[in-house]
């Protein structure tokens, strides 16, 4: 089968790991796999090699100086919809701005809706629901996010849970890999970590208040955040985020983007995940912590609950993230590392693959009705 998967970007954003590890377990199972996506800025690669049976086609996007955000949407889709070629059995999307492009080419498209999102710019709202409308097959990566779909727009995608890759985790938490959480911890010290940058959606100022809860208490740990490469614009929130930081005299380190080599390390030295977010499609990074037995507080979402049943500690304010970061630090909190470790294990890529060949299947005799 000759599969075209579609990215936005190629940053290690969740949907852009996702797309790279599907299409690497997909030919790995013998199939044709092409990965498209946009090249902003100078890049011409993926932020990590990728298994060279996978075809990679990066389409140029080039910065505009003073762009909007809704012309830089609208842009992106263009610049996709002219260089997609369509002649894939199966073009699968996982973010609005490629399935648009496909969309608008004329090519039916699948499409994995990963969260539901709010935007407030015309252009992304109007690429936001057409991702979701038009595509003749949807997936999605939980049935809390399904049933989610459903709810706002008619339609219930089918489920195929995420894949994790457990085993660079879990070793960046074992013997071999203590070297490199020595050199994370010699650079940070005692921490605890947010992916994902600094975002509305991350939580991120209220991960801020709840340090500021603790701190007395540990003194010398340090809030990090890594990771956070995006098409959108979060200025106005990063300045709130940086007014908030300096009112409660917190200083966190930001990283930026972790390299994929150190990035296992990274999680598995840290004292705790603070998974935050406010909307969620599966849990990425979570499962990755859990795969490295660093304990997790996460937001209590429904869709974490659907994933993460009890190997993670939920917490819904500022004060309950507190709470929980607090029991972690004291060594207090009831946490399995065992039970979370074999969670990720379930949660192979290859399974992923499976269940989306036998979905692929079945996608020609939706064409045909």
């Amino acid at each position: 089968m000759r599969i075209a998967l579609l990215t936005y970007s190629t940053k290690p954003r969740g949907g852009v790991v996702h797309t790279l590890a599907l299409a690497e377990a997909l030919v790995a199972r013998g199939h044709e796999v092409e990965v498209w996506t946009l090249g902003r800025g100078d890049d011409t690669a993926f932020f990590r090699p990728v298994d060279p049976r996978v075809s990679v086609r990066v389409v140029p996007c080039p910065p505009i100086e003073g762009e909007g955000v809704g012309e830089r949407i609208e842009r992106s889709i263009e610049l996709m919809a002219v260089a997609l070629d369509g002649r894939s059995d199966i073009v699968h999307a996982q973010d609005c701005i490629t399935a648009n492009a496909a969309l608008r080419r004329g090519i039916p498209v699948v499409r994995t809706i990963h969260h539901l999102d709010a935007f407030t710019t015309p252009q992304l709202v109007a690429c936001h629901d057409r991702a979701v409308i038009e595509p003749f097959a949807r997936l999605c990566v939980s049935h809390a996010v399904s049933r989610e779909v459903e709810h706002e727009y008619g339609v219930r995608p089918e489920v195929i849970a995420n894949g994790v890759d457990a085993e660079r985790f879990a070793a960046a938490s074992g013997a071999t890999g203590e070297a490199a959480r020595a050199q994370w911890r010699a650079a940070l010290g005692e921490y605890v970590l947010a992916l994902g940058g600094i975002e509305p959606r991350k939580g991120s100022i209220d991960l801020l208040e709840a340090f500021a809860r603790i701190r007395d208490e540990h003194p010398r740990l340090r809030l990090v955040f890594g990771g956070g490469e995006t098409l959108f614009d979060y200025r106005d929130y990063r300045e709130r985020f940086e007014e908030r930081a300096t009112e409660l005299g917190i200083a966190p380190t930001i990283l930026g983007t972790v390299g994929d080599d150190t990035l296992p390390a990274l999680v598995a030295g840290a004292r705790a995940l603070a998974f935050v977010s406010t909307k969620e499609g599966f849990g990425l990074a979570a499962m990755e912590a859990l795969a490295a037995s660093t304990p997790v507080v996460a937001r209590d979402l429904p869709v974490i609950r659907e994933v993460f049943g009890d190997t993670v500690l939920y917490a819904k304010t500022p004060t309950d993230i507190a709470l929980q970061l607090n029991a972690v630090l004291r060594g207090t909190a009831a946490i399995d590392t065992g039970a979370g470790l074999a969670l990720a294990r379930a949660h192979t890529w290859e399974r992923a693959a499976r269940a989306h060949e036998m979905f692929y299947a079945r996608v020609p005799q939706r064409i045909a009705r």
